[in-house]
Parts: C-alpha cells; structure tokens; sequence
C-alpha cells in the first residue's frame, strides 16, 4: 500500500523512533515514540498495534534500520523517513 494512501486514510500506527528529546521538539500528529535501541524489547507491544506501522525520524537513517528489525519479525511495516514527510502528507 502507498505512503499516502496509508497517511491520509489514517491506516495504521505512526512510529517515530527518535530518542525522547527529539520527539518532543517535534513530531507527527498522532504519532507515538519508541526509541530505535527500545524496538527490540518492545516487539511485543509493536505487534499489537493496528498496522501497517509507519516508521519515521529525523532523515530515515534509523526509520529505515527499524523496518529492517520488523520485517525480519514478519511486522508488516513502511518507511516513511522524516517524520516531515508525514507532517506534509497530514496537512
């Protein structure tokens, strides 16, 4: 499924995974924080959440690190790279 089609119909779960500090000066709406270095013990949590889990940061380094650990735990994921590009799908 699209990017956009998956943002603007409000399908699955916005992650970012920012450190803290990064997500609280700024962040897409709707969006929840779980830390790059905490997806491996949260994986439980992750996979109750509705999906397809967009995945977001700063540039994409690590949104795209993250789809890698999901995928490979067969979590149905996207990459969607700066939580900008989130934040421009949104509006």
């Amino acid at each position: 499924m699209k990017l956009e089609t998956i943002i603007k119909n409000n399908e699955g779960t916005i992650v970012d995974v920012r450190t803290p500090s990064e997500f609280q000066g700024g962040h897409a709406a709707k969006s929840i924080n779980i830390p790059l270095h905490e997806i491996s013990k949260r994986m439980e949590e992750l996979q109750k959440m509705k999906m397809p889990l967009v995945l977001c940061c700063a540039s994409g380094g690590r949104s795209a690190q993250a789809a890698y650990i999901l995928s490979a735990h067969k979590i149905d994921c996207v990459d969607a790279g700066s939580w900008i590009n989130i934040n421009a799908l949104q509006s």
